[in-house]
């Protein structure tokens, strides 16, 4: 057989390969779903937390009132007018439990989307490059580490003002410094493997080999970490509106409805005003991090079959 007629025999393979790629992809993204669905605790916390997101989107239409309303009944009892009675101003709680749910989200995704933003880039960038750039960034990374969290916190957020926004943008500059770990981590693994080390042959640019090769492997600990994160930011944005140093009245939050049971009085005999901010906090952390578990034991490698 001539080196022309082999050529023309093997064009046809060469023209038309294999397309594997998609079937593997959705192949492990339907098996990540179904070890996901598998774990009751994440489905219970993911139903849970729809219905506070839907919640949270659909209060200008599901609130009974206007949770700035003051009406002429102050400390009401839970009634038929007042589904979970009125606070020390007369306005209604139920009306300010379901607007509180939109701070809370926006606060716990806001900052967890910026911190998880610079973690990445930092990581991917020390984890990669290695030498002195590691150097640096981890040494910037035990710096912010070293400081008690909370107390930068309150320091910032007094200079800069109390307010939503602030809050989200504290909490977004201070929380990079665990996800750049893990990212630096994944990144010192992966770029050892053969197909990182071809890109790199082929000469492929750096960022194309971070950005498309690199990070996508680095997802799992990326999601699971920051999932834990919503729910610690929005304990973090309760506790400062409970000290008075995070979202101001008359802005309904979580944090700042509690303010009003440190009084003995109101703790032992208008549970109303405490029981119910108290249990959408409790809800809504307990859902995230029931979502976290399943997410992490659904992509765990070591334990897919």
């Amino acid at each position: 057989m001539s080196l022309a007629n082999l050529k023309t025999e093997q064009e046809p393979v060469l023209q038309h390969p294999p397309d594997l790629g998609l079937g593997e992809e959705e192949s492990y993204l339907r098996m990540i779903t179904k070890r996901f669905f598998k774990h009751r605790l994440a489905v219970v916390g993911l139903v849970i937390f729809t219905i506070i997101t839907l919640m949270a989107i659909l209060a200008p239409w599901i609130s009974p009132r206007d949770p700035y309303e003051i009406t002429g009944d102050f400390a009401a009892e839970p009634s038929a007018e007042y589904w979970l009675g009125t606070d020390q101003v007369g306005r209604d709680i139920a009306s300010r439990l379901i607007y509180a749910s939109r701070v809370s989200l926006a606060v716990g995704i806001g900052a967890v989307a910026i911190y998880v933003v610079i973690g990445t880039i930092l990581g991917a960038i020390a984890g990669y490059f290695g030498k002195w750039v590691d150097m640096c960034i981890m040494r910037l990374t035990d710096v912010f580490m070293a400081f008690p969290y909370l107390m930068v916190i309150l320091v910032l957020v007094s200079i800069m003002g109390p307010s939503l926004y602030n809050i989200i943008i504290v909490l977004g500059l201070l929380g990079w410094p665990g996800i750049a770990r893990i990212v630096r981590g994944s990144v010192l693994s992966i770029k050892e493997m053969d197909y990182v080390k071809a890109g790199i042959t082929l000469g492929y640019s750096t960022p194309k080999i971070v950005f498309q090769h690199i990070l996508p492997n680095c997802l799992a600990p990326i999601l699971v970490n920051a999932t834990f994160g919503i729910a610690s930011a929005i304990i973090m944005e309760a506790s400062l509106s409970f000290l008075g140093m995070g979202v101001q009245p008359p802005t309904a939050s979580w944090g700042n409805m509690l303010t009003e049971a440190q009084s003995l009085t109101v703790l032992s005999t208008q549970l109303w005003l405490w029981i119910p901010p108290g249990l959408m906090i409790l809800l809504a952390v307990l859902s995230i991090n029931f979502m976290g578990d399943g997410l992490r034991d659904a992509m765990d490698p070591k334990s897919l079959r």
